[in-house]
């Protein structure tokens, strides 16, 4: 009996040292790159009068984030 467990305790040892590569843990996943647009400070401006326009936000909306804009930008 114990040549069977002495068997089944090798066998467990090759099965764990065979998945043991499988993990991948020293494996480097590179990142996904993202592309991000900025826009100009006009061109912010010009897609916020269009959500004005078109009554995504209201006025009082409106006002905050074109003021939001301009301090961001530098701008008075």
């Amino acid at each position: 009996m114990s040549g069977t467990r002495v068997a089944a305790a090798i066998v467990m040892l090759a099965l764990v040292a065979s998945m043991a590569g499988c993990c991948g843990g020293s494996k480097t996943v590179e990142p996904t790159p993202v592309n991000v647009q900025t826009q100009t400070t006009g061109d912010q401006l010009i897609d916020l009068q269009k959500a004005y326009q078109s009554g995504a936000i209201d006025e009082k909306q409106y006002n905050k984030m074109k003021q939001d804009i301009i301090d961001k930008s530098g701008g008075k």
